[in-house]
């Protein structure tokens, strides 16, 4: 009875994720039970320092949330088939539980070696990898590193944050959005109705529109627009007016 669409939304964007939180304590029980002679010893060191350190949030400035996702997605990788097998749907208690010491800790030695190989640094900034970017309206789109575009914080559901951003990086190096939320909104069905709401880009498919990205910030940042249901509120936002077939 407490509920409010602006509480509603504020929870949906918490950028805590219970997948990291399950699965690097283990990760870094791994590294401790690791002899100093290991050549992992030294090279996960500071990798495994940051994500202990980490508050599991997602953020476009957090380097441990590159380096979790790119160590999440290694480990599920190596580990997908055998699941797949086994009917294996709890995928992070398996990753956690069941999966390997040697598994986690190279999977995390692969994060760190493709981090480095793509952007240079496995000290990279989540918003420098996760982007988003429209540059037309094709069904299938397009994308490209030497063109513009912007930092989304948050990732995929994956790994347990509400707002998702899937994303392809097949010819790119930067990670592109193609799957996750899309139509975001929080709605009061009150006496009269209210409601807050955006689109992963804007209303328009015309690139030379101002309404193709308007939208942008509101779904990147959880700051929806309002959504205008009623004439008195349509009054100061038209515009245009037309009747069809004139």
């Amino acid at each position: 009875s407490k509920m409010t669409p602006q509480k509603l939304i504020k929870l949906a964007f918490d950028p805590f994720q219970p997948g990291f939180a399950k699965m690097i304590p283990a990760l870094v029980r791994d590294y401790d039970a690791l002899p100093s002679s290991s050549p992992l010893k030294a090279k996960l060191a500071e990798p495994v320092s940051l994500l202990k350190g980490w508050d599991d949030k997602w953020g476009a400035d957090s380097i441990a949330n590159s380096v979790a996702v790119f160590w999440g997605d290694a480990l599920y990788h190596r580990k997908v088939a055998a699941m797949r097998a086994a009917g294996i749907r709890d995928y992070v208690g398996y990753l956690t539980n069941t999966a390997s010491a040697n598994d986690r800790l190279r999977a995390l030695s692969d994060a760190i070696d493709k981090l480095t190989a793509d952007f240079g640094s496995w000290k990279t900034q989540w918003g420098a990898i996760n982007r988003y970017q429209r540059l037309n309206d094709d069904i299938k789109p397009v994308f490209d590193d030497s063109k513009p575009s912007l930092p989304v914080p948050f990732d995929s559901a994956q790994w347990g944050s509400i707002a998702s951003f899937g994303t392809v990086h097949d010819t790119t190096k930067k990670w592109y959005g193609v799957g996750g939320n899309s139509i975001i909104a929080a709605v009061d069905f009150g006496p009269k109705v209210q409601a807050w709401a955006a689109t992963v880009g804007g209303a328009s498919g015309d690139p030379k529109s101002p309404h193709f990205k308007d939208q942008v910030h509101a779904y990147i940042t959880g700051e929806l627009l309002p959504v205008f249901f009623y004439p008195e509120d349509l009054k100061s936002h038209t515009e245009r007016v037309y009747h069809p077939g004139e």
